[in-house]
């Protein structure tokens, strides 16, 4: 099923945007792992709609109920089960649309694949309404990896044309990553969190918008994680990655930048630092042979510009089968790259938890508690 991910720790979503839910199934989650719903809210919170100017007028609490596999503050072992209910749907948007093909939405290949039952409000079950279970499994899995001190953080690289500086791959600050997360667009230079607003808002007001690029960071993974060939590191995120909506491209370390390197510089030195075994740089992105060295692994996803705006594009209405013409209605982001910073990092946290999971087992919680 296209809708579980996962051989360890399982993530099942389920639901659709304009339904009366959406939620999630997490199997194989190790029993014992006290969860902080503080916590969880305030992910839940990061990636809510309906707070900023910035973002859609949808406004959803994005509340979530837990149904099952959590007792006495802490996870039991079975599968826990997890539902955010939708109070803010405006279907009626949709209705005049149903029969026009919305470009760079699921319209056509949605309606193709499930011969014309699949929900269209608002992308159904395609819709990015689906991250909002997806972060509450990744606020899950980083409580989990927190007890092995493993953190995952991201910054917004860039928003159309203006960009902020890269992460010092190689020497990563763990309080840096945690104060990001409190950002409304998380920068490491504030000056280009401004120039990005400014992109958005632009944007926002010529019924447009646009993308960007987040990137990521782990830190504190233990070297020896991934599988060569299908399984590496690269390939499990990558898989998940790429899952989410509105992502079009996922490079690792310096990516595509390290063929402008020659190898002498591409490889990264090891040295000895406090007896341990490290690089001087970290232009593989903590990966080699798809194993993790031990390197902060860091990533960078792009995200393309929300499909929905007001500007008249050319479609085709499929039941009259004749070329028509669209001004997309509703409320929509102008950019999706400041609500999808947590979805990238949930997403990261899931693959983490599952491969330390295939490699140590359950007992990983055992030694941590």
């Amino acid at each position: 099923m296209s809708s579980i991910f996962g051989r360890n720790f399982k993530v099942s979503i389920f639901g659709e945007s304009h339904g009366k839910a959406v939620g999630v199934v997490l199997d194989g989650l190790p029993s014992g792992i006290r969860l902080n719903m503080e916590f969880i809210e305030q992910e839940m919170a990061r990636r809510r709609p309906g707070k900023s100017p910035l973002s859609t007028l949808r406004s959803e609490s994005d509340s979530f109920e837990i149904l099952s596999g959590y007792f006495n503050e802490a996870t039991t072992g079975t599968p826990l089960c997890a539902v955010i209910f939708n109070s803010d749907c405006a279907s009626d948007d949709y209705a005049p649309m149903k029969s026009l093909l919305r470009p760079g939405h699921v319209d056509y290949t949605g309606f193709v694949k499930y011969g014309g039952f699949n929900d269209y409000r608002g992308g159904g079950h395609f819709s990015g309404r689906l991250t909002a279970p997806l972060v509450f499994a990744g606020a899950v899995a980083k409580q989990a990896l927190q007890m092995d001190n493993i953190l995952v953080g991201s910054h917004v690289k860039s928003i159309c044309h203006a960009e902020d500086e890269s992460f010092d791959s190689a020497n990563i600050d763990e309080n840096t990553l945690k104060e990001l997360r409190n950002l409304a667009i998380p920068v490491l230079n504030r000056d280009a969190g401004e120039k990005m607003a400014q992109c958005i808002l632009d944007a926002k007001n010529d019924r447009d918008s646009v993308g960007g690029v987040i990137e990521t960071a782990v830190l504190n993974l233990q070297p020896g994680l991934g599988s060569p060939f299908f399984d590496s590191m690269e390939s499990c995120l990558a898989h998940i990655l790429f899952s989410i909506p509105a992502v079009k491209g996922v490079e690792f370390g310096e990516g595509f930048n390290i063929t402008k390197m020659r190898g002498s510089k591409a490889n990264d030195a090891f040295i000895i630092d406090e007896n341990k075994i490290k690089t001087a740089t970290n232009y593989n992105g903590g990966i080699l042979g798809g194993i993790t060295n031990g390197m902060p692994v860091v990533f960078r996803v792009a995200i393309k510009p929300t499909p929905s705006i007001g500007i008249q594009q050319q479609t085709v209405d499929f039941l009259k089968n004749q070329e028509a013409t669209i001004s997309v209605k509703g409320r929509h982001d102008p950019c999706i790259v400041p609500r999808a910073v947590p979805v990238i990092e949930a997403a990261a946290a899931i693959v983490i938890l599952d491969l330390i999971l295939e490699r140590y087992g359950e007992a990983w919680t055992n030694w941590k508690n």
